[in-house]
Formats: structure tokens, sequence, C-alpha cells
């Protein structure tokens, strides 16, 4: 069996077994694209450790990132791994494959003074009336106000919101639920979103009708208008030229704890599986601590 054609196998085992995201799965699917291109698709049991020690360094001659080169290591080993499960191959030829070691790199975090400046601009705006500046200020509102992936805050339905507890039903990675809260000011903003954005963007198309969020054609809201949002409207606070939504969630994260929340509750606002991935938001607070000393001791 080619390996392309293992591929398959392997990725349709993570979308339907493991239930892993689309999103993840299309994430695997590049990453192993990359193997078959440098190896040319042989047969799954001519690649041995020397062939894959030379996909490696492939990717490190084509100036490949350490975090990058490190995920598709992990995603090939993971992928030798079933094929070995299922009987594929007699041997996992990645055992020995060692991964690059991955930098820290710490999150970029906007100050809660600059996202407030954001947040009342988007409001501003709203008052306007217009169905997109409802909804912009929405969602700008929910996704710092609740710390939720911008795939999670794309696939809300409307009956995944409590307006009564004011929180979300989230479907996260591993199609893992959670319910997360949200304040006054963002119950503000969906209410007149819903009330008088919402209605008027459905009328241009006529699927997804149980979305919360639709975009300007009538259909669900996608990540990459969001994308397009929170890097038009935040980058300019924190200098950047470009910047995700998940900015708004390392933010709200950090802020969280800034302000006294403990690891534990933040790890269940953000839906992380593990508390390792939360406390990497204790080194920002640090950084944080740090700065303002540097700058405000006398002493420093």
């Amino acid at each position: 069996m080619r390996i392309s054609e293992a591929i398959e196998g392997y990725l349709s085992h993570l979308a339907h077994v493991r239930r892993l995201s689309p999103a993840t799965v299309r994430g695997y699917r590049s990453d192993l694209a990359h193997l078959v291109r440098v190896s040319g698709d042989p047969d799954i049991r001519d690649l041995d450790v020397e062939a894959l020690r030379e996909w490696q360094w492939d990717a490190t001659t084509n100036g490949l990132s350490k975090a990058t080169a490190a995920r598709r290591t992990s995603a090939v080993k993971g992928f030798f791994r079933w094929a070995r499960e299922e009987g594929l191959i007699d041997a996992d030829p990645s055992g020995r494959l060692v991964a690059p070691k991955r930098g820290r790199t710490l999150p970029t975090v906007a100050t809660a003074p600059a996202l407030d400046d954001v947040l009342a601009a988007a409001e501003a705006e709203a008052r306007t009336g217009e169905a997109v500046a409802l909804r912009d200020h929405a969602l700008l509102e929910l996704l710092y106000g609740t710390g939720a992936r911008v795939s999670e805050i794309c696939d809300l339905d409307i009956d995944d919101v409590d307006h009564d507890r004011r929180t979300l039903r989230l479907h996260g990675k591993g199609d893992r639920e959670r319910v997360v809260p949200y304040g006054v000011p963002a119950a503000r903003a969906l209410n007149a979103y819903l009330v008088r954005g919402r209605p008027a963007l459905a009328r241009r198309g006529e699927s997804a009708a149980s979305a919360v969020f639709f975009g300007v054609r009538g259909g669900r809201l996608g990540p990459r208008a969001v994308h397009a949002l929170v890097s038009r409207v935040v980058a300019p606070t924190v200098g950047a030229e470009s910047l995700g939504p998940h900015a708004l969630r390392h933010s709200a994260a950090t802020h969280l704890l800034d302000g006294g929340a403990d690891l534990r509750s933040v790890q269940e606002i953000l839906g992380h599986a593990s508390l390792g991935t939360t406390q990497i938001y204790t080194h920002v607070s640090a950084e944080r601590l740090r700065e303002a000393y540097r700058l405000a001791h006398p002493r420093a």
C-alpha cells in the first residue's frame, strides 16, 4: 500500500474514531502531504528511519520553523504508530525519529485598557444599527468575554445560548462540550445583534438557519471573516501587522489570571484538556509583572 493510501485511512480514523475536528484533520493532512511529496509516495513498507531523516532534513533546509517541523514530526510518528497497530507495517520506522525542540514563545496579549478602547469603538459603530456592525460588536465581546476559540463561536447555534444564565454551550476539540459564562457587556451586544442585526443578515440567505452568526451573504459566518475583523480592529492596539482571534483568547486568559482567577478555573473556561497547556498564561502574567516593576520601581 502506498503511503498516500495509508494516510487516507489514518485521516478517516482521526475523523471518525478519534472524532477530531475537521480543522485538526486538515492540519494532519497538510503535514502528512509533505511526507508524500518528499518521499515520492513509495510503498509504506519501504520507508525506513533514514528516509524519514532525509524528509526532516528537507524541511530544515527549506526554512521551516522549529515549531512547524516538530508538529510535522509528531504527525508522522502518530501515523506510523497507527499503521503498525493496523498491521500495515511490521515495525515502526519513526520510533527513533527525534523531533526538533520547540522554542517557547509567549502568546500575543493586548492590555485590558487597549481592548476597552477597541470594544468601545465597536459599540459606537454598532449604534448606527447596521447589521454587520452589530454582529462585529457581539463577536468581539464574546471572543474576549468567553475566551472561546474562533471555530467555537462560528459553530454557535441559537440553542447554545442561555440568556437567563448568560452562558454559552461551546463545542470544542475532540467533540467535547463545555458551558462558559459571559458578562453584561457581551449580553447587551449579543441581544442587540440578535434583535436587530441577525434577522437582516439571515434574510440574505436560506441556509444555516440555526446559526447565531451569519456572514454578509446569509450563510454561517466562517473563521476567515472573524480573522479579518480581529486583524483589522485589534492588531493596531498591539502594534502588529496582523492578528488572529486567538489573541483575544490569550488576552482573556491572561486577564483572568491577573484578576485572581485560579488556574483550574481558567482551564475549564478555555476547554484545555491538560492543565499544562493553561500554564503558559502564568508565564505571560509573570512577564507583565516584571515589565510593570521595571517601569515603575525606582530601584528596578
